[in-house]
């Protein structure tokens, strides 16, 4: 009888390669699948329909809006690509969607965002189609990762003298005028918040605003100190000369350099131009001193953010 014969190394079966056992099929039989996926990347998890159907409301609101939103936000962003995903999971800047294309070759950026991600807890990860990536990034190279960057909040510009006051000190505010690289937005706000300042004021504009590269430049200080955007930035240094602020512009050619400048001990606003064009005409105008960087060195200018660190440290010294 087939299987039951006393025979030696009788053959019972037409299959070849050894029967009993677990892995041994092959060498790479041998590999694990590696740890349980988050709930939201299993397919057909109620927690990843949840996130995509979330995710899907959030993006037809994003295409609705267009452009700026009410109440002083600024639109969504996305941040495309394996290194600019995991950077700005890394940096700690806020996010609400990480989508992951489904069926991709990870590599170590790509298991570090999404366990960046998890660890935060408050992002949202979504398994969506290669064809659904496209969509959402307008055919950008996404490399299988795309994060949504929620909008971001700014001020007033009258709240920065105002919660200064309330918390007894003279205000000290850094308005920028055609600044438009968002590091040098972000370089600022380190600055603003390493030296004691209460805040940076940009135009709504022609000017950098708040994106994840200035986050990932102001290294986290962005979440504490506040930028505030002005529909039109002259107005908004008048309004500070009528609320008792002087108003300081950084100027090559100023009247005084940046060492006799007694102003900065009290209640003061520093206008930082653009590197190549400096301050614009009516902002120069509106200016009540233009104070220049003394520059041994032959230097002819200074990005935003150098010289606001520079003008806020001497701030913070005489302040001390």
């Amino acid at each position: 009888m087939p299987g039951n014969s006393a025979r030696p190394n009788r053959r019972t079966s037409q299959k070849k390669g050894p029967q009993i056992g677990s892995g041994g099929q092959s060498r790479r039989a041998l590999k694990g699948k590696g740890p349980t996926p988050p709930a939201e990347m299993r397919k057909g998890h109620p927690k990843q329909r949840a996130a995509q159907a979330k995710a899907r409301k959030e993006q037809a609101g994003r295409g609705r809006s267009g452009g700026q939103g009410r109440g002083g936000k600024a639109p969504s962003e996305l941040v495309v690509g394996r290194n600019p995903v995991y950077e700005a999971l890394r940096a700690g800047v806020p996010a609400r969607t990480l989508y992951v294309q489904q069926f991709l070759d990870t590599d170590e950026r790509v298991t570090e965002a999404v366990k960046l991600a998890v660890d935060r807890g408050d992002v949202h990860l979504v398994e969506a189609p290669r064809g659904e990536l496209d969509r959402i990034t307008n055919g950008l190279n996404h490399q299988g990762l795309a994060l949504q960057v929620p909008p971001y909040e700014y001020a007033h510009p009258d709240d920065l003298a105002a919660d200064a006051a309330e918390a007894g000190q003279d205000p000290l505010i850094v308005a920028l005028d055609g600044v438009t690289d968002p590091r040098n937005l972000g370089a600022v706000v380190r600055s603003a918040a390493a030296f004691g300042g209460h805040g940076v004021v940009v135009p709504e504009r022609r000017a950098a605003g708040m994106t994840a590269g200035a986050w990932k430049t102001s290294a986290g200080t962005a979440a504490h100190t506040p930028v505030a955007r002005a529909t039109n930035l002259t107005r908004a240094l008048q309004s500070y000369q009528k609320a008792g602020l002087m108003v300081v512009g950084l100027d090559a050619d100023g009247d005084m350099d940046l060492a006799d400048l007694d102003a900065l001990a009290g209640p003061v606003v520093i206008v930082i131009g653009s590197e190549g064009k400096g301050l614009s005409r009516l902002v120069g105008e509106t200016c009540d001193l233009r104070v220049r960087i003394p520059m041994p060195g032959g230097a002819e200018s200074l990005n935003a953010g150098v010289a606001a660190g520079i003008v806020l440290y001497e701030a913070a010294r005489r302040r001390s």
